[in-house]
């Protein structure tokens, strides 16, 4: 019986427990193991149009997202078409309604990423249909509350199953490993932007502090 298995299997446990003192499970030592070979993995840089011509790797990214959210818009078109929905966003403020339950029209703007004006405008909008209401809150008499009607969960309800095909359709041919991947990628980008967001820099300053955050990151 050959035991030089064994015996690389035993110097790498050796290993594990000097870089990772505190960590002593089995599911630990996997992750250790995967994320040792994942280092390993030299990266194979993609081709993209224009890169022969000095065309960036930031320029690429924000011309895909830029296109994939105008394929992701004329999906949602199609899943509303002939209902009572105009725009994409109506059913978008009501699903973020129903998930999160009442709030102030200023916390269903900022959630959406909206102006202020572009989102009081849906707000208004959804509220001229009966499909939310708004009420005085029970804590500050001074501000008002949100929520979604019955007849907004009714007509949400109705365009579910067109809506879910048009989210499913979004993600394309990616296997699960891959939507996992684009996850990760997705938060991490949209987790620095939205600090930024949150911030409300006015439109002049605004690229100047972005590249400070990005330059301090």
């Amino acid at each position: 019986m050959k035991y030089e298995l064994i015996k690389d299997v035993l110097d790498l446990v050796a290993q594990f427990e000097i870089e990772k003192p505190n960590n002593k499970s089995v599911d630990d030592f996997k992750k250790w193991i995967s994320a040792s070979c994942n280092e390993n993995i030299k990266q194979v840089e993609p081709y993209w149009e224009g890169k022969e011509n000095g065309r960036s790797a930031e320029s690429v990214i924000n011309t895909l997202l830029v296109h994939l959210n105008r394929y992701a818009k004329n999906y949602s078109k199609s899943a509303i078409f002939n209902s009572n929905f105009s725009t994409q966003e109506d059913f978008i403020y009501l699903i973020t309604l129903k998930a999160f339950g009442e709030m102030s029209k200023m916390e269903l703007i900022k959630k959406n990423v909206h102006e202020k004006t572009t989102g009081m405008q849906i707000i208004n909008r959804l509220i001229a249909n009966d499909w939310i209401e708004q009420y005085d809150s029970i804590i500050d008499r001074r501000s008002k509350l949100i929520k979604i009607t019955q007849k907004g969960l009714d007509d949400l309800e109705k365009q579910m199953s067109r809506i879910r095909i048009a989210t499913q359709v979004v993600a394309g041919d990616l296997d699960n490993n891959e939507k996992m991947q684009l996850i990760h990628l997705l938060n991490k980008l949209n987790n620095f932007h939205l600090n930024i967001y949150e911030k409300n820099i006015d439109t002049e300053n605004l690229l100047n502090e972005v590249l400070k955050t990005k330059n301090n990151a």
